[in-house]
């Protein structure tokens, strides 16, 4: 019987030589568990396989490099997590949403997201954010945390974009409040 080689060991072997059979093992051990921890982000499976491929595929080709530092699955999430936000953004999607928000921005007034941030200083921000439903700090991880637009958030929570938005500003009214 053949021993099992580390995450390590496997990673190595790819980067080396392209080895097919460790690349094999990696995908066997790691493609269900990243699918499935993608698709508690993104509600269109066949993104979420996509993005799964993408990921192996840049492991494989040898765009994505394993410094050793951490362990295998969190360096694999990193990989997939960002490659799903990239896909759900699109090209430019993130230029055009600052170039909207700047045009209805007053200078003078601060964001929800910059009140959030003082609040951190000045106020209960965990406590604020564990008394959110968590259908609202689902939205607001969405779309402050990992800056997705509305119809992005959409397509990774499964609902229509006009709830995103009221999600949105029930939840930044609901932290003005407590944080205030």
């Amino acid at each position: 019987m053949r021993e099992t080689r580390s995450d390590g060991e496997l990673l190595r072997a790819i980067a080396a030589d392209t080895d097919r059979r460790a690349f094999e093992e990696l995908y066997r051990r790691y493609a269900p568990w990243l699918t499935a921890r993608l698709r508690g982000r993104c509600a269109d499976a066949g993104v979420v396989d996509d993005v799964v491929q993408e990921t192996f595929l840049a492991i494989w080709r040898g765009t994505a490099h394993y410094r050793e530092e951490g362990d295998a699955a969190g360096w694999l999430w990193r990989i997939g997590s960002r490659r799903l936000i990239d896909t759900l953004r699109g090209d430019g999607a993130r230029g055009r949403l600052r170039q909207t928000l700047a045009r209805f921005r007053h200078r003078h007034e601060a964001s929800a997201e910059e009140r959030v941030l003082a609040g951190v200083e000045h106020g209960d921000l965990a406590g604020a954010l564990i008394r959110l439903s968590p259908e609202l700090r689902a939205v607001l991880q969405a779309t402050v945390i990992d800056g997705l637009t509305t119809r992005e958030a959409a397509v990774l929570l499964g609902i229509p974009p006009g709830t995103v938005k009221t999600r949105a500003l029930r939840a930044r009214k609901q932290l003005r409040e407590e944080l205030a």
